[in-house]
Order: structure tokens, then sequence, then C-alpha cells
């Protein structure tokens, strides 16, 4: 538990501390496994009809005491568990929705099996949960108050219910696919909510790869997802990590699994589990149950031999260095009218708040002292602001916010690196303004994006 404590700032150092301890017991984690099985474990199709009858769901021999012994045999120390996919079948007794497995013919809460088997065996116990819900019509453009209070409620069950929780990974949102932004869903809300119902619980926003590797923007550990095309730098990444790869061709169980090649249990060795841990990041192995709800011989067999291969060349432990923690709130200059200073046609203002941190926008050599300011629909209040710079083309400048016409400075310190984040008392301002300092005459500038939030501090 948090400590309770009066001073703002020092339940902030307290809490900071707390997170840290829990992202270095991730990364010394080092391996677990991923538990793919819902309603597409039913059907060869990973994203199947969300109206398929919830009696679809009928594992007839059910035992998650054999995934948990599948799981020690590979050298794994927690699981991870699909409570809901996008399809949003709940494999839980929920009070939210008719749509779940009390409804099946199992009448039986898996995630209940799940985590008594797991703890008993000594295993962390993980939740998986996506935010996209096709069933109850959680999608672009049709959210409503409603759909937050069914993730919230559907989150307190989860985490209320069923004992510890070490951390939830969360899928469907802010992805390209699911195209569900942190503002339709407030991320920080969401966060902040679970925090509270489990202050030890890690968020792990499966989504967050398309933000710069360097910073750890809405999500407690930075996810790749492989199959996705998401790859971890084994050699720069300083930031606590997850990599998730299926044993299998694909997440959820498909009816050729028993008689087709998993993947080579050196190569998941060698490849993936010994470099990642070298470099901050813990490997999540997904293994499908079938559809009587067990796992298949030939994914024991390869558990097994896994177990075994590693446990010859398992390293110490990686202990993290410093970075900043993890930027949760919205980004209130997302969009917003821009303006700068002279750039290049192809490479204008509207690229450095565009939500995509492979543009920039770039200033003209020419001008003696760049500069780039992003305007709000009125005055806000805000304390932190992000600058990302992937060349690393500046180090030297001064922020400042208009207010009431007048311009201030935000007595910041500038840094080097990509992602430049300051944090400082808030303030309020209808614009912010960056200025740039050039070390020499022909010097061009480029901001990929700016953020500016106001994040809370208790």
């Amino acid at each position: 538990m948090l400590l309770m404590v009066t001073c703002a700032v020092c339940g902030s150092v307290l809490a900071q501390d707390n997170l840290k301890a829990m992202q270095q017991k991730f990364v010394n984690e080092k391996f677990g496994m991923f538990i793919h099985f819902n309603m597409p474990s039913f059907v060869d199709e990973d994203w199947p009809d969300p109206d398929m009858p919830a009696e679809t769901f009928h594992p007839k021999k059910l035992d998650c005491n054999q995934w948990a012994e599948a799981a020690l045999s590979a050298g794994m120390k927690f699981g991870c568990l699909t409570t809901k996919h996008h399809s949003g079948y709940c494999i839980w007794d929920t009070k939210t929705t008719e749509y779940n497995v009390m409804n099946s013919p199992l009448k039986r809460d898996v995630v209940r099996e799940y985590v008594d088997a797991f703890r008993k065996k000594g295993l962390d116990v993980m939740l998986y949960y996506s935010i996209l819900d096709t069933h109850h019509r959680l999608r672009p453009g049709f959210i409503h108050r409603d759909h937050i209070d069914l993730i919230k409620n559907q989150l307190k069950e989860l985490l209320t219910n069923y004992g510890p929780i070490s951390a939830l990974i969360i899928d469907g949102w802010d992805a390209p696919w699911s195209r569900i932004s942190y503002e339709e869903v407030p991320f920080d809300d969401i966060y902040h909510f679970i925090k509270q119902l489990q202050p030890n619980c890690l968020v792990m926003d499966l989504n967050s790869a398309k933000y710069p590797q360097d910073a750890l923007f809405y999500t407690d550990i930075k996810s790749f997802e492989q199959n996705a095309g998401q790859h971890i730098s084994k050699d720069t990444n300083r930031m606590p990590a997850l990599s998730c790869l299926p044993l299998n061709s694909s997440w959820f169980w498909k009816s050729d699994f028993p008689t087709t090649d998993v993947k080579s249990p050196e190569w998941i060795v060698n490849e993936n589990l010994v470099p990642f841990n070298k470099a901050y990041c813990t490997f999540i192995l997904n293994v499908s149950p079938n559809r009587d709800g067990l796992i298949d011989d030939n994914a024991l067999e390869a558990l097994k031999e896994i177990g075994r291969l590693w446990k010859r060349k398992e390293g110490g432990e990686m202990t993290l260095g410093e970075y900043e923690r993890p930027i949760t709130a919205e980004n209130i200059a997302k969009h917003r009218p821009a303006n700068s200073s002279w750039s290049y046609d192809s490479f204008i203002m509207d690229f450095g708040n565009d939500d995509n941190f492979g543009s920039a926008w770039h200033s003209n050599p020419r001008i003696k002292e760049p500069w780039y300011e992003v305007e709000f629909e009125r005055t806000r209040p805000f304390n932190m602001i992000s600058l990302v710079d992937n060349n690393e083309s500046f180090s030297s400048y001064r922020i400042h916010y208009l207010k009431d016409g007048v311009w201030h400075e935000i007595p910041v310190t500038p840094k080097n690196g990509k992602i430049k984040v300051h944090r400082f008392d808030e303030v309020w301002g209808n614009k912010v303004k960056v200025t740039f300092t050039k070390k020499n005459e022909n010097e061009r500038m480029y901001l990929n994006e700016i953020g500016v939030y106001n994040e809370r501090r208790d």
C-alpha cells in the first residue's frame, strides 16, 4: 500500500518510488505466459462475430492447473489471461452484461479458476482487458457515458474480486485499428481509477508503441507486440518494457494448431528471452488453450524444452536507471492551431502537434531565432511540457506562456536527448511558445511533437 502523507510533493515522490519498484520487479520476472482464451478460441477467427451466442463458449475439460504447470515448466514467473477480448465476451462472473461465461454451458468463472491455479503454484497474476468492445458497440464514433461506466464497472469487478493483480494489460486503445483515442475514452481518468483500486497494479497499454521509445507515454511499461511489427531496440532501450509473441501462428487457438509446428524453443530462448532480458524487457509468450480448455501436447513439449534451454542461460538482474515517470494526462496541444517562424513548405508548423511522432516541423536556417507556438481554445492550466526531438537538433531553448496578453517565462533547464520533459508548478495560459537558440548560422531545428499537460499530482 502507498503511504498516506499530507505533503503533495512528498506523496508524488513516494508514489514514484513505489512505481519504480513495481517496474523493477516486472523487469526482474523476465518471462511470463500470455493466455489468449475467449470466444475466438471456438472459431477460427481472432475477431469473431460479436453477436455469437454466449453458449458458443464451451470448454468441456477446462483445467487452469494444467496452464499453471505448463508455465512453471517453461520457467515463467506469471500469467496474463484475456478476461475480455475485442468482441466483448467476459469470462468472469460479471454483473455488467449478460454476455458472459455464466450464460454458457460451462457456468464457471474462468478468471477465478485461473487466478487460484496460478497463485497456488506461486505465480504472479496479471489480467488483459480490451477497451474496444464490438458486442457492446464500444467503438469509434459511438462511445457515450454509459460505455465509460461499463469499463469502470468491469475493471472494478476484476480489481476487487480476485485479490492482488500485479499488472493489467490494456488493448484496443489509441491504435490505428481500434481508433479509440485517449480523449474519447479518457486515459488519465481510467489510469487513476485503476490505481485507486489497486495502487500496486501496473498499467500496460499494449498500443503505446507509436510513442517514442525513450519515454513512457500512456503506460507504466513500454510495450512491443511483435506480430504487429513492434520491435524493441535490444541495444538502446533503457525503459522498463515488455515484448509479446504467440508460440503458434496467431493469438487464439486454431484447429490446425495440434498438427502445426510451434516456434522453435531455441529461437524463443536465444533470439527473444536472453537478449530482451538484457535490454530491461520481459518476454511474454502466448500459449493458446484449445476448445476443451487445455494446452495442446506440442505446445506443452515446447514449453518444457524452453525451460530446459533457458535454465542454462538465465543471467542476472538488470537494474533500471533514471527516466521520467509516465505521462498519462491529456495532451491539450494536440491538433490545436499552431504558428511558427519561417519553415519549409513541406514541414510546416502543423506537423509539430499532429499526434504523429514521425512527422516534424522544420525551422528555416535563415531565421536567427526560430520559434514555435501553439494556441488553446481558452485559458488552460498546465504543469508539464514535453518536446519530442528525434534528431536531437536542439538543446538550448526557452519556454513561455501567454496570460492576459503578457508572455511569462517558465523556469526550466533545457535538456539534451530525443525526449525533453519539463514538469513545473501549475500555470494558466492560452498559448505556449518555444524559442530556440542556434549554435551556428545554418542550424535547423526539428520538432516532432509538442505536448502540454495538466497532470494530477496527489
